[in-house]
């Protein structure tokens, strides 16, 4: 599909004045030249052989700069996870427990707006607000450029306590904020409608009343009779919000200015860098798969049935 879209990368390389020969000679070098069915059967070859290719426009090994660019956007994706996670589960607990009152339709509300706006159309409204009207948080970026932190594990939330740097972790917040939340918009709004469904379904079973004959507390019968069970469906959507993430971030980070693996990838689009493109979108569905085999594991944990059998 790339393949079919208008620009040569020799001729983006070699600028727009380069001879046909040289742009020519280029895409030979390069095997742009060779049949699609060929380049892609060489393209797995490798990448089955952990040789993901050379970035046309760098020259720079294509998983070196992945890996470089990969930890920005998974502390990206797991802080908007979590941020997700807590608010759709509690709007949907609450939601379900007070069943049609005003919170309940205040939330659904809110997630049906969650679920339909556009997330690059959010993440400008929120920069609009709070950088630029309130000047409350910063517009783009990961850090400020007074602070310096050594990357250990690429995750400057955990780089900068590792450093004792409290005033760079304090910054690494206010920059995650904003595009945590634009990122978070929508699964929040699916998990606290699926939270909703499945605890309103689990409350009207017999082992539920059943702990409300017993006399436990309205507490214990929501945390820890209804709430355990009606975990199963909202896991593998948790999952596989997880695997969206990393995929769905290339919106977000471009938006913000993002140095992650989405922002990288729209460059690599604009300057058809066909061996960052190939690559990225193979390593993004290795991910989304794992991803979601280990929640398939976490089923066998949560679920003592399954375990059992």
């Amino acid at each position: 599909m790339v393949h079919l879209a208008p620009g040569d990368p020799a001729l983006v390389m070699l600028g727009e004045h380069a001879s046909k020969d040289a742009v020519d000679a280029l895409n030979e070098q390069m095997g742009l030249n060779k049949p699609l069915l060929e380049q892609y059967y060489i393209f797995i070859t490798q990448a089955m052989q952990g040789n993901f290719g050379i970035s046309t426009i760098s020259g720079e090994p294509v998983m070196d700069e992945f890996l470089e660019r990969f930890p920005a956007t998974v502390e990206l994706s797991l802080v908007a996870l979590s941020f997700a996670t807590i608010a759709g589960l509690f709007a949907g607990i609450v939601s379900a427990v007070k069943r049609y009152s005003i919170f309940d339709y205040a939330s659904m509300t809110t997630a049906l707006a969650g679920v339909s706006m556009p997330v690059f159309w959010l993440g400008l409204m929120l920069i609009y607000l709070f950088s630029v009207e309130l000047n409350w948080l910063p517009v783009s970026g990961r850090l400020g450029y007074e602070f310096d932190i050594d990357e250990v594990t690429g995750l400057f939330l955990i780089d900068s306590i590792l450093m004792n740097d409290y005033e760079a972790f304090w910054d690494t917040v206010k920059h995650l904020i904003l595009p945590a939340i634009a990122l978070g918009t929508i699964p929040m709004a699916i998990i606290a409608r699926m939270t909703r469904a499945s605890m309103i379904e689990v409350m009207k079973e017999d082992y539920v009343r059943t702990a409300k004959a017993k006399g436990c507390t309205k507490s214990q019968v929501i945390l820890i009779h209804a709430l355990k069970n009606a975990l199963m469906p909202v896991i593998t959507v948790i999952g596989l919000m997880l695997g969206t993430l990393f995929a769905g971030a290339i919106l977000t980070e471009t938006t913000f200015s993002w140095p992650g693996i989405g922002k990288w990838l729209v460059n690599a689009v604009n300057q058809r860098d066909f061996p960052i493109i190939q690559s990225t979108t193979l390593i993004i569905a290795i991910i989304f798969v794992a991803v979601n085999l280990i929640v398939d594991l976490l089923y066998a944990v949560i679920n003592p049935k399954i375990r059992l059998s």
